[in-house]
C-alpha cells in the first residue's frame, strides 16, 4: 500500500508541467477575462496611475554668478484616480546652489527630493526653482538629458484591488443591440456549421471513388481551408462588388439583373411577405465554403473505414443508392458528424476576422465576437469588452453541455 502511494505521489509530481501549462495558456487568461468582467476598466486604465515628471532649463547661456531658473512639470497620469505620497527626486550639477524652491522639495549634496501626500485626478502644475551658478560650475558639464527625474507613488489600481460590480453585464444588456447580437450570433454558427458538413459530405461521397485526377480534385478542395483567411476574404468582397465585381458584371451583361446589387451591404430582403437576412446568408455562405474541407477530410477517413460488406448486403436485399446511402452510409457517418458539428459550432461562435473583414458587422452580420471588439477598440471599455466574452463563454458552456445531454452515448463510442 505504501508502494502504492509513493507511485501516485511521482505520477501527480510528474504531471505538474503539464498542469502548469494548461494553466497558465488556457485557464490564467480565462481567470483574467472574469476578473476583468466584474470592473470599469477602460483602456486607459490598464496602466494604473503614476507620476509623471519632466524637466526643462529655462535659462540660457549660463555663466558664473548667474540666475539658473530650472523648471519642473508635475502631473498625474491618471484623470479618474488619485495617487499618494508621492516621491520625486533629481540630481543637480555640482556648482548650482538653491535659492529659491517650494517647501514640498529640499536640496541635499546635489540631490534633489520633493514629498507631496496627494495628487488629484487630473493634477497637472508648473514649479520654477531657482539656482545660483557658483565659482565650481561648469556648464560644459551641464547636461539636464543625462539624469532624468525619478519618481514613485502609491495609487489604487483597477486591475488588481478587490472591488468587483455587476455594472458592466447592466451596461450590455441595457443595449437593444445585444440579444440582436446574441441572436445573429446563433444563426450564424449553426447554419454555416450545418453548410460546412453539407459540403464537407458531398465533397467525400465524389471523391470516395476512384477515378482519374482524384489527387488533383483532393488538393483543389483543401484549398479554400489552407488560404490566408484575409486573402480569400478580400477575393469574395471583390467579386461581390457593386461597382467592379465580377457578379454583378456578369449578371448585369445577361440581362439578368438591370443594377448592381450590393450582396454585403442588404441587411433584409423580402420573400413572400417573410424577411430573410440576404447579407448574414452570404456571410454563412462564405464561412461554409471556407471551413468545408475539414469536415471533407473527417467524413472522407470515415467513408474508407466503413466495410464493404455493408453495402454488398443492402444490394442482395435490393437496396437502391439512396437506401444505402440514408440506411448504411449516413449512420457510420453520425459519430464524426457529430464531432464535427460541435468543433465547427464552437469555432463558428467565436469567429472574428471573416465577418470583420467582409462586412465589418454592419448589414445585420454584428455577431458578439464583433460587439467584443467594438467594445474593446472602438469605445475602450475592456470592462464591457470582457463582460460580452464571459457571455459567450457561458453561451458555449450551456450548447456543449445539451450537446452532451442530447447526443446518444452510443455514437459518441
Amino acid at each position: 500500500m505504501q508502494k502504492i502511494n509513493k507511485e501516485s505521489r511521482l505520477a501527480y509530481t510528474m504531471l505538474i508541467p503539464t498542469i502548469s501549462i494548461v494553466f497558465l495558456i488556457i485557464l490564467f487568461p480565462i481567470f483574467g477575462n472574469f476578473w476583468l468582467s466584474f470592473k470599469e476598466v477602460k483602456l486607459g486604465d490598464l496602466r494604473p496611475p503614476q507620476p509623471i515628471v519632466k524637466e526643462k532649463v529655462i535659462t540660457k547661456n549660463i555663466e558664473i554668478g548667474s540666475e539658473v531658473i530650472i523648471e519642473y512639470r508635475f502631473r498625474n497620469s491618471s484623470q479618474k484616480k488619485p495617487i499618494f505620497n508621492i516621491m520625486l527626486s533629481d540630481i543637480i550639477p555640482q556648482g548650482l546652489e538653491p535659492i529659491q524652491i517650494i517647501e514640498e522639495c529640499e536640496v541635499v549634496k546635489n540631490k534633489f527630493h520633493c514629498y507631496f501626500e496627494k495628487w488629484e485626478p487630473k493634477f497637472n502644475k508648473r514649479v520654477k526653482f531657482k539656482f545660483l551658478a557658483k565659482d565650481d560650475f561648469d556648464s560644459n558639464q551641464f547636461d539636464p538629458k543625462k539624469s532624468k527625474p525619478n519618481s514613485s507613488a502609491d495609487a489604487d489600481n483597477i486591475l488588481t484591488n478587490f472591488k468587483f460590480s455587476l455594472k458592466n453585464f447592466q451596461k450590455i444588456f441595457k443595449k437593444v443591440e445585444t440579444l440582436e447580437n446574441i441572436k445573429v450570433t446563433f444563426i450564424y454558427s449553426f447554419f454555416a456549421t450545418l453548410g460546412a458538413i453539407f459540403l464537407g459530405i458531398c465533397a467525400a461521397l465524389l471523391l470516395e471513388k476512384k477515378f482519374f485526377g482524384k489527387g488533383l480534385f483532393r488538393g483543389l478542395f483543401l484549398f479554400p481551408f489552407v488560404s490566408p483567411v484575409i486573402a480569400v476574404a478580400f477575393t469574395w468582397v471583390y467579386i461581390l462588388d457593386p461597382f467592379k465585381g465580377f457578379l454583378n458584371n456578369y449578371l448585369i451583361d445577361n440581362s439578368i439583373i438591370n443594377e448592381p446589387i450590393f450582396f454585403l451591404g442588404i441587411k433584409k430582403v423580402s420573400f413572400f411577405g417573410l424577411d430573410f437576412p440576404f447579407t448574414l446568408f452570404i456571410v454563412i455562405l462564405f464561412e461554409s465554403w471556407r471551413y468545408f474541407p475539414l469536415a471533407f477530410l473527417f467524413i472522407l477517413a470515415r467513408l474508407q473505414s466503413i466495410p464493404k460488406d455493408l453495402y454488398e448486403a443492402s444490394e442482395i436485399d435490393g437496396a437502391s443508392k439512396i437506401q444505402q446511402f440514408f440506411y448504411v452510409t449516413l449512420p457510420q457517418l453520425i459519430g464524426v458528424i457529430s464531432l464535427l458539428f460541435i468543433l465547427r459550432f464552437i469555432w463558428n461562435f467565436n469567429k472574428f476576422e471573416d465577418i470583420f473583414l467582409l462586412t465589418g458587422g454592419n448589414a445585420g452580420t454584428r455577431t458578439l465576437t464583433v460587439q467584443v471588439y467594438d467594445e474593446a477598440f472602438a469605445l475602450t471599455n475592456m470592462g464591457t469588452a470582457s463582460a460580452v466574452a464571459v457571455i459567450i463563454f457561458i453561451l458555449l458552456g450551456i450548447f456543449v453541455f445539451i450537446h452532451n445531454k442530447v447526443t446518444p452515448k452510443d455514437i459518441e463510442e
